[in-house]
């Protein structure tokens, strides 16, 4: 009777074991079977749209690019013309050279900028930034010597962007000159304003070039408040360098001319073939 029993119990083992076992075995297959499950048609089209949806973004986000930069290039090459222009300035025809300037600078906006707005308005004009961020400095470049040789002052980046707005379709984001880019522009002002101090001291306009020399230190001193507390400075640190050049060599030459006023104040704006007298200034060019 107990072997009976126990052999009962031991027999009983392997049937309650080999259940999970099964289990296994059938959570299993159906895994297996599930993961073979073959992708629809509907499926497939999903992805093709998608991916031709994000192709067609992406080719036309590069032609846009390529446009911005032509439209970029014309605006850099007609923008130096609009400096060069100005440092034909003399004593003898500032107003004629100056009304010429700016005349050459609304061409530049009307003709080219408006060109690059009608690319960028509306769009994420930040992901093409390196394609017409130097274009956009040399335009403030020209546009503030301008204004400080007409009226003695700074353009600022209001006055830029509010200029810009015209040019704009009203139904969508216009585009507007972003506060680095104006001031590297501006970094790149006072390399023209030293090279138009020196030219000026010698047509003999010594208080002239004495005003360019404060305003450039001006520019230099409030720059160096900014700078440090901007997040991307590395442009301008080197340009910061540059600038501190230029402030230098103003002041040298103002300070060379006070010096020796005696030596150069019957020969400035003379006509005389003879320059040596003129050495100290010379070096600055």
């Amino acid at each position: 009777m107990l072997y009976s029993s126990c052999r009962h119990l031991l027999s009983s083992f392997p049937m309650a074991a080999s259940k999970p076992h099964r289990l296994h075995q059938i959570v299993g297959a159906s895994l297996l079977s599930s993961s073979k499950k073959p992708r629809t048609m509907a499926t497939d089209s999903t992805m093709k749209q998608e991916f031709t949806k994000y192709a067609d973004y992406l080719n036309e986000l590069n032609d846009k690019r390529e446009r911005v930069v032509k439209a970029s290039r014309d605006v850099t090459i007609n923008s130096k013309k609009v400096i060069f222009q100005v440092h034909r300035i003399s004593k003898d025809n500032k107003e004629e050279v100056l009304a010429k300037a700016e005349n050459d600078l609304a061409a530049v906006t009307d003709q080219y900028i408006s060109r690059l707005v009608k690319e960028l308005q509306g769009t994420d004009f930040w992901k093409l930034r390196r394609a017409y961020t130097f274009a956009v400095q040399e335009y403030v470049e020209a546009a503030t010597l301008c204004r400080f040789c007409k009226t003695g002052t700074l353009l600022n980046l209001a006055e830029i962007n509010a200029s810009l707005l015209p040019l704009s379709d009203q139904s969508v984001e216009p585009l507007q000159i972003n506060v680095l880019d104006y001031l590297l522009g501006l970094a790149d002002l006072t390399g023209e304003l030293m090279r138009l101090a020196i030219g000026r001291i010698s047509d003999g306009e010594v208080e002239y070039a004495e005003k360019i020399c404060q305003f450039v230190r001006d520019i230099y001193r409030e720059l160096t408040l900014v700078v440090p507390r901007m997040d991307d400075n590395s442009e301008m640190k080197k340009k910061m360098e540059t600038m501190l050049q230029s402030v230098v060599k103003i002041e040298n030459a103002c300070f060379s001319v006070h010096v020796r006023g005696s030596e150069y104040n019957p020969l400035l704006g003379s006509s005389d073939p003879d320059y040596s007298i003129f050495g100290i200034i010379m070096q600055f060019l």
